[in-house]
């Protein structure tokens, strides 16, 4: 028979307080969730108030009192100076490897037409009403005098149209989809597609590129020279432009070496995507979280207190308490607003700290660019400013940094290492941006494999494998040596 009987034990187990949970909570937020958070707290809570005066936050103050002694401070006591570091790393330069084909010799192609480029295109058909591609066709067929059938027809077209302007369904598709009662023939599909290919962007309802092509060159008059070769290039031979087999296109063409020029310059200044050029909504802009400054006594990190919610504590009320037992509501929304306010310093302290010795670690990319990256990890930061990597990774997620070199993602400068030919490590950004240099330098005709790539990269002191240099490549958008390789049209 069991009886009841009393034991006592000891032990110890962490508590998840409510302020700490609130003080993680807010940690991880971005700058604009952080705002919605508050106002949901000045909504909620008469203890408190909006702080609409210009003066500086309450959080702010003292911030760099707490940093560590080796570093100073400006005028600002929300910034943190960097004192500049010596560094064996030569300058990078910034290197666009991302361009288009389809969207050069914009220079080339104003001196032989009227037809705007692609950045004049895409301002004039900026839609600041967050219109849809959809809504922008509609708004066109229904404009035009068409008739009750054809109009409908055109709304089915319409619908099967992507993001970025092509007509995913074949006709034959679409007139199943029909009902019987319209007796639409197949014909009566083809003249509504083309009364839609007549809409605004040129070159939409296409079913390949090709078409989106041919559908914007035949809207150039036919006084352009070389309009017509352009054309027979589109509707033929875009796989040899693809590949870059000049040689064999300009024997197909039967034209001269200046005329094919001129033609594929033509072909390249059209919108492979007209559909993207309809924005269906507004832009959304990040808000960033510090910025990071370089002055005269070395860079500078600060707090940018315009993202930051200003609130404080409605003192009429709480001047009003006393300890009777009939305030125990206010007195507990008061616990709530300071719990609150002490969270919102926590959160600009830890933001502050983890800014700055991003920046310290990092001083090379700030001083000369990506190939001078350091390899950092969650646990060297953790380590330096004495927090857990979780702390960390919850400070490093959806903040950015306003920085001379743009607005960068905290997370950006956390790479894996890569062991050098010396023993020592070298972070893998900066060997994805020797690469990308490597190749965007490289001889057109003769392009870098990657077993070449990977010998370089061996004698400039990183040890990195052929596949590893495949790898990097390929996260960087960038074709292999075959693809790359451009044959020059006046040797054939």
């Amino acid at each position: 028979m069991l009886k009841p009987s009393l034991q006592l034990r000891l032990g110890q187990q962490l508590t998840m307080t409510p302020q700490l949970q609130q003080a993680i909570r807010l940690l991880q937020l971005p700058a604009l969730e952080l705002q919605q958070q508050v106002r949901e707290a000045l909504e909620q809570n008469v203890m408190l108030e909006a702080d609409d005066d210009n003066d500086e936050l309450e959080s702010l103050e003292a911030l760099s009192e707490q940093l560590p002694a080796h570093a100073t401070t400006g005028s600002d006591e929300s910034t943190a100076v960097i004192e500049p570091q010596a560094t064996d790393t030569h300058d990078s330069e910034a290197v666009d490897t991302g361009a288009d084909d389809w969207e050069s010799n914009s220079a080339q192609i104003s001196e032989v037409s009227n037809w705007s480029g692609d950045e004049d295109r895409a301002l004039e058909l900026s839609d600041r009403r967050g219109e849809s591609l959809r809504e922008h066709l509609l708004w066109q067929l229904e404009l035009s005098k068409l008739s009750d059938t054809t109009l409908a027809v055109a709304t089915l077209i319409v619908d099967s149209i992507n993001d970025d302007g092509y007509l995913t369904d074949s006709l034959e598709e679409l007139h199943q989809t029909l009902p019987a009662e319209l007796k639409v023939e197949l014909a009566d599909i083809e003249a509504a597609l083309r009364h839609v290919q007549a809409c605004d962007p040129v070159g939409v309802a296409a079913r390949s590129v090709a078409e989106c092509i041919e559908l914007q060159l035949l809207q150039l008059s036919e006084e352009v020279p070389c309009r017509q070769v352009a054309l027979t290039i589109a509707r033929e031979h875009l796989d040899l432009v693809a590949n870059h087999q000049f040689g064999p296109l300009r024997r197909m063409v039967q034209c001269s070496e200046e005329e094919l020029s001129i033609a594929l310059a033509l072909v390249r200044s059209c919108h492979p995507r007209p559909g993207s050029t309809i924005q269906p909504a507004e832009p959304e802009y990040i808000v960033p979280d510090v910025y990071v400054r370089r002055g005269n006594e070395g860079w500078a990190v600060e707090i940018n207190v315009g993202a930051l919610p200003r609130v404080k504590l409605n003192q009429s009320y709480a001047g009003l308490l006393t300890r009777a037992s009939d305030h125990a509501v206010m007195r507990t929304q008061l616990q709530e607003a300071r719990w609150l306010l002490r969270s919102l310093e926590i959160r600009n302290e830890t933001m502050l700290k983890v800014a700055r010795c991003i920046v310290e670690r990092q001083i090379g990319y700030f001083n000369h660019g990506e190939e001078s990256m350091q390899p950092m990890v969650l646990r060297d930061v953790a380590e330096a400013v004495e927090l857990h990597e979780s702390t960390i990774s919850r400070v490093t997620t959806g903040k950015y940094m306003h920085t001379p070199r743009g607005v960068i993602e905290f997370r950006y400068f956390f790479s894996s290492h890569v062991a050098g030919t010396d023993g020592s490590e070298l972070s893998s950004t900066a060997i994805r941006a020797k690469i990308r240099k490597m190749i965007a330098a490289e001889d057109p005709s003769s392009p870098l494999s990657d077993n070449k790539i990977a010998e370089v990269l061996t004698k400039d002191g990183a040890q990195v494998a052929r596949r590893t240099v495949a790898k990097y490549r390929e996260s960087m958008n960038i074709a292999p040596s075959s693809e790359r390789r451009r044959v020059p049209a006046r040797g054939c």
